[in-house]
This record gives C-alpha cells, sequence and structure tokens, in this order.
C-alpha cells in the first residue's frame, strides 16, 4: 500500500500549489513573523532565516518523503509571489484520513486564496488519492480560519476543550500563552458535491509532478524536524508537536 503521496504540483485560474524550493525562504520569514501567524501557531518567534531556509530545503519536503502528509508552496500564477501554505498532516494511511493546516501571507489576505488553495487539494485528495476523510482544527477565537472551513464545505463536529494553545500580546511587545477551545471540522467526498464551486471556481485545472513542473530535483532529503518530532505525533504547520489551528 502506498503510504507517501507523490510529488506533485496543483494550478487552478489564480494559484500554483508546488513543493517549497530555497527561493522561497526570504518570503516565507517575512510571513511568518506576520503577528496574526505568531498569535495562532507554534511557529517560532521571531521567524528567522535560518528556520524559513530549513522549512524551505529539508523539513517541509521531510513531510511527505517519511509519509507524513505533503505541504505546498502556494503562489500566484501570474506573480509567482508566495501566497501562503498548505500542509497535509497526521496521515492515516489505513483509514485514508489527515489532517489540513493552511496559513495566508498578510498582503494575500480577502482575496479568497486560502480557500481556493485548500479546496483545489481537497478535491486532489478525493478524487485522485482516493481519500475519505479531511478534518481541520480551529482555535474557537480564530474567525478567519472557520470562514474558509465553511467556505469550502467542511461540517462542525465539535469542540475540543482546553486543547490548544494561542499566544496573546503583552502590553510591552511580547507574547504570552493562553489556553483556548478547539473546533473540529470535517471534509467527506461527498461534501464535495455540494460545493457549487469556489467564486466560479470548479477545482484544480491540473496536476503534475513536481520535477516535470520545475526541471530539478525537490530536495527530498530525509531528515527529522529540528524539535525531533516523529511520526505519528499531532503537529503544526511547521512541524511542532501540537494541535491545528491556522489562518
Amino acid at each position: 500500500m502506498t503510504t507517501t503521496f507523490p510529488d506533485v504540483t496543483i494550478s487552478t485560474d489564480r494559484l500554483v500549489l508546488r513543493p517549497f524550493e530555497e527561493e522561497d525562504a526570504a518570503a516565507l520569514a517575512e510571513m511568518m513573523n506576520d503577528e496574526h501567524i505568531t498569535a495562532w501557531t507554534s511557529a517560532p518567534y521571531p521567524y528567522t532565516q535560518a528556520d524559513a531556509h530549513a522549512w524551505a530545503t529539508r523539513d517541509s519536503h521531510t513531510e511527505r518523503a517519511e509519509g507524513r502528509g505533503i505541504v505546498f508552496a502556494v503562489t500566484e500564477f501570474l506573480t509567482q509571489r508566495l501566497v501562503g501554505i498548505v500542509h497535509l498532516r497526521n496521515t492515516n494511511w489505513r483509514t485514508r484520513a489527515t489532517e489540513v493546516g493552511y496559513l495566508t501571507a498578510p498582503w494575500a489576505r480577502g482575496e479568497g486564496y486560502a480557500s481556493e488553495s485548500v479546496l483545489a487539494v481537497a478535491r486532489w485528495l478525493f478524487r485522485e488519492q482516493a481519500f475519505e476523510r479531511l478534518e481541520l482544527r480551529t482555535a474557537a477565537d480564530n474567525t478567519a480560519s472557520q470562514q474558509v472551513a465553511q467556505k469550502i464545505g467542511c461540517i462542525s463536529e465539535g469542540v475540543l476543550r482546553n486543547a490548544w494553545t494561542v499566544r496573546t500580546q503583552t502590553a510591552d511587545g511580547g507574547w504570552a500563552d493562553t489556553r483556548t477551545d478547539l473546533i473540529v471540522w470535517s471534509l467527506l467526498p461527498e461534501d464535495l458535491d455540494e460545493v457549487d464551486g469556489y467564486g466560479g471556481y470548479d477545482g484544480y485545472e491540473s496536476y503534475e509532478s513536481s520535477d516535470a513542473h520545475r526541471g530539478h530535483d525537490s530536495h527530498d532529503t530525509l531528515g527529522g524536524h529540528p524539535d525531533g518530532t516523529a511520526a505519528g505525533r499531532r503537529s503544526d504547520v511547521h512541524g511542532h508537536p501540537v494541535g491545528a489551528d491556522r489562518k
């Protein structure tokens, strides 16, 4: 039984979802230092160029190579600018179920990019990879992330009480951890039948092998996360062993 996702690129009318490359590191570091991403994730803060380089060249690719999931760098089709991240993780190959996390750069918010990219990945996951369940978890106060879940047709299944830690900014400009509930959402293949496109968007246009798209290796270097996260442990968009919650 296949236990790794294929190395693919997914295209929509406006976006290209592909593996990360070394050239993405600068834009990634800028995006990850946004205060909203700091608040809703457990990614390092400040997020350094070294963190970005490790993610772009090694850690994101290890997710796929070791069977935990797959990471897509979401870019604009016309400008090739980094829009955000879609990350499938905590994948159960026996039950054909996985969890999705997503982040959007500050400059790209309000354009529907998160919904478009997550929906494209969901359609690819169900139609091409024969998966049966996609799960999302959002912090109770992260309304932006909840709106994305609703737009793509997810069903709210319940609440995990006091299950996650978010950051709140203190008076001196620092950050403090605060406990919060997690809302659990799911998307099944039949749920997509009820999604009449997203703003006229009707799924992904195409997918192909990443090497064919880019013409060189995808840096699928085996190696652990900096914090030693092991396969099977719940992790956030940057591999840290926690719950899941994204903008």
